[in-house]
């Protein structure tokens, strides 16, 4: 698995502990434009806006290796692991960023969304292109416990509503192996709006970040196709031991350029206690 460690940046200040975790997730939009989109134009902007919004983590979808590197060069303080969808570099990448002075990686991998999970690259289902989950345990540094991260990109055509329930069992059930006071986060590009069976499938379990925040800020829909008017929620962050403190859609543009055809989704989480059971 590729994995990059960059230089800290700024030093972990004294209220880490109680700052609440921000999670990020991201299509950042292959790079296969060649008008005012492509990604040569839109890059630094789209770097700016991570800055901006300074995730502890953040989840990317569509992201190459170039793009990757490119990301990561230019985000201080931030490490990033992941492999592409058809194995090693090739490929889109479910790349995950982290902060390095507030996370710590105890472990990672990645596993396919298919009849064959631990094959890279397979493909099930009457599935186009392999789509898969990176994933992570994270340590909160200075003492803020611990929590399991899935970052994944569900089939996009709308004949694919069995391939994306059947993704949402495959990822339900590796959570479900998980003990059950465990801390989970799943985000990504799920390609089906809130009203979907796979909303409501993943639902039962996890929290919608968006539904569930005390506060909100920005449109609720996130895919715009580079217009600035977003027309379906698509970009989920779904948790458990978790409370959503904010959740906020991210519009940032410079006229008519965007960093991407979607707008990210940043939430901040505050872990809950976890209740511990009582000695017979």
């Amino acid at each position: 698995m590729f994995f990059c460690v960059l230089m800290l940046g700024v030093a972990c200040p004294s209220s880490a502990t109680d700052a609440p975790l921000r999670v990020m997730t991201f299509n950042v939009r292959v790079p296969a434009d060649t008008d005012m989109n492509a990604w040569v134009h839109r890059r630094d902007l789209l770097v700016q806006v991570v800055k901006a919004q300074h995730p502890d983590v953040l989840g990317t979808q569509e992201l190459t290796q170039e793009q990757g590197e490119y990301i990561a060069a230019h985000l201080p303080g931030y490490a990033w692991f992941g492999q592409g969808r058809d194995g090693g570099t090739k490929g889109e990448h479910m790349g995950v960023f982290y902060r390095t002075d507030r996370l710590k990686v105890l472990r990672s991998g990645d596993f396919w969304l298919s009849d064959t999970p631990d094959v890279p690259g397979s493909r099930t289902w009457g599935q186009p292109y392999p789509r898969m989950v990176t994933w992570a345990r994270f340590r909160l540094r200075h003492g803020g416990g611990t929590f399991d991260y899935f970052n994944t990109h569900f089939p996009y055509r709308d004949e694919d509503v069995r391939a994306r329930m059947l993704s949402a069992d495959e990822i339900m059930q590796r959570i479900g192996k998980l003990p059950s006071t465990t801390r989970v986060i799943l985000a990504g590009d799920f390609n089906c709006g809130p009203d979907s069976p796979v909303h409501a499938k993943l639902t039962r379990t996890l929290h919608d970040a968006w539904a569930g925040a005390t506060s909100r800020s920005g449109p609720a829909k996130t895919f715009h196709n580079f217009t600035g008017n977003p027309d379906r929620r698509i970009d989920w962050i779904l948790t458990r031991g978790f409370t959503t403190r904010a959740v906020s859609t991210v519009t940032t543009h410079q006229g008519a350029s965007y960093p991407s055809d979607h707008f990210p989704v940043v939430a901040e989480l505050v872990p809950q206690r976890r209740t511990a059971r009582a000695g017979r």
